[in-house]
């Protein structure tokens, strides 16, 4: 059952279920920086689609079995259940070092993503040490754990760098697969002896009966908050390491660390993000979370491109013939018109700083010596290049604090469900890990076809802004709905002043 107090035996088990959540966390994300370097290494001839799937397929395993994974963790406690995920998640990381195929890769793949679930285990787990006032910092705190992503992107790229020799010995990659499996059975270990086991109040119950509060509603809205904080986040982990690649043409070494500056705040920041939803609450984290989700996407949604479009061209004042024609000036008959150059730095612009989109404007001959020209036809066509430079400084500061938002956002999401379920964590919070977890899963796949189709790596961020917008107007109908069912007469009145606002406006 629920704790009435922290202890130090609390705090014990916060730290275990952490750190043993950051080392599943880092082998979950293992694959978005192996696969990328084994296709940009032409090591196996995988394209954005099989990328897609192989970046996706752990995710999908550690999200399937996240509510399996918190019933049981319900039902008899979070010390067998997680010593025992760690052990069976080390058998197939090691097994990847002999992979050869795509097949065999995915196999392998599906296996070491179990280590998915120590979410679920883990919140459950933690839940039951702390009092109701204090889960929302305990759990933010273990949701720190995911820092073990930007490990793997920070560090996994230098380590595959070492063990090929800088490429020289590309078999040298499966050795990175070992070290994975070493860390996970090593850590099943250190669990299995020194926590201590707790069940909460549910434990009497039978499977059937624990899964009761999933035909509420709002497990499916918190899923869906989840899917976007989690899912997206896990996605874009492991995506933003080839986006950086392709889109910035930075060395894969460099993109990992982008990537991981992506990733380490997310995870660190959740457990501000948990005394945050403590002392003002979780609905009121998740509008900020949700608002500045749909802004910062926004700010990324256009790509870096250089347009050449027709500009304002210069007509005959009067007819004649072409006597003289330059990159100046082109004169008919008597009169000279003056033609603005074309810039020497065209093509530069990459070297300065840009923030805003820049423009440059210049006009071509379009007729020739000894041509005989009409009133107001084309002596000289106008010509504008629009440059955005997209600048990959600004855009990562922008990614960064998008990964912070989402940070909050998920200790957030996990203060609601033990205010709501407080003796359904395992389950609850297993369902909505399960609705995140396939964030992770599903978005690389759907950002492979984006990518595909309309050839914009920045697609994905089109589509992030609409799935942060459903999730805050639905948050927002939501909070209406409530404020009508528990205060009718000051919504009332509420609804009256913004009438009246109205329809001052519309006579206005």
């Amino acid at each position: 059952m629920m704790a009435q107090k922290a202890t130090v035996t609390s705090h014990k088990i916060l730290f275990l279920n952490t750190l043993a959540f950051t080392v599943c966390f880092a082998a979950w994300m293992f694959n978005g920086v192996l696969v990328t370097f084994l296709a940009d290494n032409q090591v196996f001839k995988w394209g954005p689609i099989e990328i897609g799937w192989l970046m996706g397929i752990p995710v999908l395993t550690g999200s399937i079995f996240r509510l399996p994974a918190g019933m049981l963790t319900d039902k008899f406690g979070g010390k067998p259940v997680y010593g025992t995920l760690l052990l069976i998640c080390a058998v197939p990381m090691y097994l990847l070092s002999y992979a050869d195929s795509f097949l065999t890769f995915a196999l392998c793949s599906f296996g070491f993503g179990l280590a998915g679930v120590s979410f679920s285990i883990g919140i459950a787990f933690s839940s039951v040490w702390y009092p109701r006032e204090r889960q929302g910092t305990a759990l933010g705190i273990f949701g720190a754990g995911n820092a073990g992503a930007a490990l793997t992107t920070m560090f996994a790229p230098t380590l595959l760098n070492h063990l090929t020799n800088n490429g020289a010995h590309l078999e040298g990659w499966r050795q990175l697969p070992v070290y994975y499996a070493i860390m996970l059975a090593t850590m099943g270990v250190i669990f299995f002896l020194f926590a201590e086991n707790k069940k909460p109040a549910s434990s009497s119950k039978s499977f059937t009966q624990m899964l009761t509060p999933l035909k509420n509603v709002r497990v499916w809205r918190f899923g869906l908050y989840y899917f976007l904080v989690f899912g997206c986040f896990v996605a874009f982990s492991q995506w933003l390491v080839p986006y950086f690649v392709n889109v910035y043409y930075l060395p894969l070494v460099t993109a990992g660390l982008f990537a991981s500056a992506f990733s380490l705040p997310s995870g660190v920041i959740r457990a501000l993000g948990g005394w945050l939803s403590d002392r003002f609450g979780g609905r009121s984290i998740m509008y900020w979370v949700l608002g500045a989700s749909v802004a910062i996407s926004f700010l990324v949604i256009v790509p870096k491109m250089e347009i050449y479009s027709p500009g304002r061209g210069i007509m005959a004042g009067k007819g004649g013939v072409v006597t003289a024609v330059s990159a100046e000036e082109i004169s008919v008959g008597d009169k000279i018109y003056p033609l603005k150059l074309k810039p020497q730095d065209i093509g530069t612009f990459d070297d300065q700083l840009l923030i805003l989109p820049t423009k440059q404007v210049w006009q071509e001959p379009a007729v020739q010596v000894g041509q005989t020209v009409k009133k107001k036809e084309l002596l000289a066509k106008g010509v504008t290049r629009i440059f955005f430079q997209a600048n990959v400084w600004i855009f990562a500061i922008l990614i960064i604090l998008l990964g912070s938002v989402w940070g909050i956002g998920k200790a957030a999401v996990y203060k609601l469900i033990p205010d709501y379920f407080p003796d359904e964590v395992g389950v609850v919070g297993g369902m909505v890990g399960v609705l995140g977890g396939l964030g992770g899963f599903v978005c690389p796949i759907i950002f492979g076809y984006l990518l595909e189709w309309t050839g914009l790596w920045s697609s994905c961020w089109i589509f992030m802004c609409g799935l942060s917008l459903v999730c805050l107007l639905w948050l927002h109908l939501t909070a209406q709905k409530m404020m009508r069912e528990k205060h009718p007469q000051d919504m009332k009145k509420i609804e009256k002043v913004k009438a009246t606002f109205i329809a001052d406006a519309l006579k206005e």
